[in-house]
């Protein structure tokens, strides 16, 4: 049988400036998907590094009166240190300035330029020095950068060129048979539609009149490699490329993990570069949207960049990788303050893991001393008091939605066996049956169910929050001795593995709750008057009567050409079926959507919008951004009214 491995690449961080919570979430993400593989016996290789070369490293240093050699080798420094701290456990750290990474460069700029595939030429252009690149006319927005903000220059200046137009057929053809090289789908979109105006070609080199700072052109001493050409290779170079036994073992597995707005490099240039060297296509691309902090996109050059090492010395490192993992939808953007952080931290781990943590092995040690009891398997059977089927569908479920990097998913497929956990002790009252001598054997299937649930999981954070893993799992005194420091998911799912006599420690905090609450001086010169929201106009009951509101179950979701807001919903309502067209694209996309249950207005008046009928309305909650669908605590069958 073939062995299962898997290599996973973060994009190498650019050494421009210091790490920020972007960063750290792409590292973050990669490391959980590399542990997870290996909990579903992948063997693995995990990738990451820094970017040196380029104009902005070189107007960084001279900022701060140094070298781009001693200016990346301080930054690079800081991204090295950083993964330790975030727990992140990465097989390799390349710089591109290794002289190996170079190496390979300047052997596959060689073999794309003897096949005839780079050319020399004038070009004139508009340039964006923040991005490095040329821009198309097309691509700007009110004539300036899309990231920068700022107007490109116009330089006129004779460089090699990369034919790229000569493959666009090619990759157009290759992204539509391969439906997962780019995921989600919204990217893969993103990149067609791209794809639909002729492809300029690249231009690779700079003249060293104008910059030095890079990796000298095989066959031509006066010129260096532009940035990307010379970055994405060290995906290749970094295992060995073209001959190590690493290369040729792992490389066919690849899934690079970058954000959205280093997707066309990695979606265009990377793979047609690729195939013009010769070189087998990486196997795919994993895209992740922004993460906003205040409101905004998250900026070096606005200043709202958010230090991981503060808010780690803070609030604690697995409730930092928790919060990223659980509160962005893999794909899209997600907001980042202060406040939301502490509410997933006090009502997720606090609250529900933590104090189910608490209770379940502090009632082992009053009515049992911490002692796994006896159990009567009979009694169980009868009295259904098993959570097997439980755990089952929460592995089920979390592998389901791991194996397609919807992290949120698989955490949210825990917290339900948790939710389960903690409702099962509220309706079996372990007290209670203390109380009752007769009830003793129920007490024990009881704490001991819950004490296996804690098991799985314990077993499934692993990837997400590892010490927190181990510290549970030590707590509860499983497989103290093996040599790894995780359960493969095979080893997880049997129920049962427990066993009589074991000794349960006594459990300590495992997230404490946070106060935000901060004792400041106070200015009596200012009065402030207490939020009120601005509500709208008041409405009787019965008017308020007229509006049917219905559950709903989404069976189909699609984008809606020309419009990146809108999606065409197919809404099952019970007795029939609609078609609700929803402002809610730029926070879900139409694969997250389906089987959701969601809340209709079902007797609006039908609409046209976008030249498409519209037979209702979902509810949502927020603001122009980070909609929230409303929904119910447990499932209800579709049709039901809502009172």
């Amino acid at each position: 049988m073939e062995p299962k491995r898997q290599y996973y690449t973060t994009p190498i961080y650019y050494v421009n400036a210091k790490p920020h919570i972007g960063h750290a979430y792409t590292s973050i993400a990669a490391d959980v998907s590399t542990r997870y593989k290996k909990m579903d016996a992948f063997e693995t290789y995990f990738l990451t590094g820094t970017d040196e070369h380029g104009d902005k490293i070189v107007q960084a240093a001279e900022k701060q009166g140094t070298s781009p050699k001693e200016y990346a080798d301080k930054i690079s420094l800081l991204f090295q240190n950083l993964l330790p701290v975030l727990n992140v456990n990465n097989n390799q750290f390349i710089r591109t300035t290794d002289p190996a990474h170079i190496e390979v460069v300047k052997k596959i700029l060689t073999k794309i330029h003897d096949s005839g595939d780079i050319y020399f030429d004038s070009y004139e252009g508009i340039y964006c020095f923040g991005c490095e690149r040329f821009y198309q006319e097309r691509e700007l927005v009110d004539g300036k950068c899309p990231d920068h903000g700022v107007e490109p220059e116009v330089i006129k200046e004779s460089n090699y060129f990369f034919n790229m137009s000569k493959y666009q057929d090619w990759l157009i053809d290759h992204i539509k048979t391969n439906p997962d090289f780019i995921q989600p789908k919204q990217y893969k979109n993103e990149i067609l539609s791209f794809l639909k105006e002729p492809l300029e070609d690249l231009c690779i080199s700079r003249p060293k009149s104008r910059l030095t700072w890079g990796i000298t052109l095989p066959f031509d001493e006066d010129y260096v490699t532009y940035v990307w050409f010379d970055a994405l290779v060290n995906y290749v170079s970094a295992i060995g490329y073209p001959d190590h036994e690493q290369f040729k073992k792992f490389w066919p597995t690849t899934r690079h993990f970058v954000a959205k707005d280093i997707i066309k490099p990695h979606g265009i240039y990377w793979p047609i570069m690729l195939k013009a060297a010769g070189v087998q296509i990486y196997n795919g691309l994993n895209v992740h949207g922004f993460w906003n902090v205040g409101g905004s996109k998250m900026s070096k050059s606005i200043g709202n960049v958010t230090d991981p090492l503060e808010i780690i010395k803070t609030y604690g490192l697995d409730q930092f990788r928790y919060f990223l993992m659980r509160e962005m939808v893999f794909g899209l953007d997600a907001n980042f303050t202060e406040d939301i952080l502490v509410s997933r931290i006090n009502s997720d781990l606090a609250n529900d893991l933590g104090n189910l943590f608490s209770r379940v092995l502090s009632m082992m040690h009053r009515y049992f001393d911490g002692k796994i009891p006896t159990i009567d398997n009979t009694l169980e059977q009868e009295k259904d008091l098993s959570l097997e089927s439980n755990a089952k569908n929460a592995i089920d479920e979390f592998k389901a939605s791991m194996d397609l990097c919807k992290f949120h998913n698989g955490a949210a497929a825990i917290w339900r066996f948790i939710s389960t956990m903690n409702k099962y002790i509220d309706t079996h009252e372990p007290w209670a049956l203390a109380k009752d001598e007769s009830k003793a054997n129920e007490l024990a299937l009881v704490l001991t169910n819950l004490v296996e649930g804690l098991r799985v999981v314990a077993g499934l954070i692993y990837p997400i929050m590892p010490s927190t893993s181990k510290k549970m799992l030590k707590t509860i005194d499983f497989n103290q001795d093996r040599e790894k420091d995780f359960s493969t998911l095979e080893e997880i799912a049997p129920w049962g593995q427990i066993k009589e006599g074991t000794i349960i420690q006594k459990p300590e905090v495992l997230f404490p709750r946070i106060d935000l609450k901060k004792s400041a001086p106070k200015d009596e010169t200012k009065k402030t008057k207490p939020f009120k929201p601005a509500l709208k106009e008041e409405i009787t009951i019965e008017e308020f009567a007229k509006i049917d509101l219905r559950t709903g179950i989404i069976i189909k979701a699609e984008s809606i050409e020309k419009s990146n807001k809108l999606l065409k919903l197919q809404v099952d309502l019970g007795v029939e079926k609609r078609q609700i067209i929803a402002g809610i694209a730029k926070d879900y996309a139409p694969e997250d959507l389906l089987n959701k249950q969601v809340i209709v207005v079902a007797n609006l008046k039908e609409a046209k919008l976008m030249g498409e009928i519209s037979q209702g309305m979902i509810l949502a909650a927020g603001g122009k951004k980070n909609l929230v669908l409303s929904a119910f605590e447990k499932e209800i069958k579709p049709g039901k009214q809502v009172k």
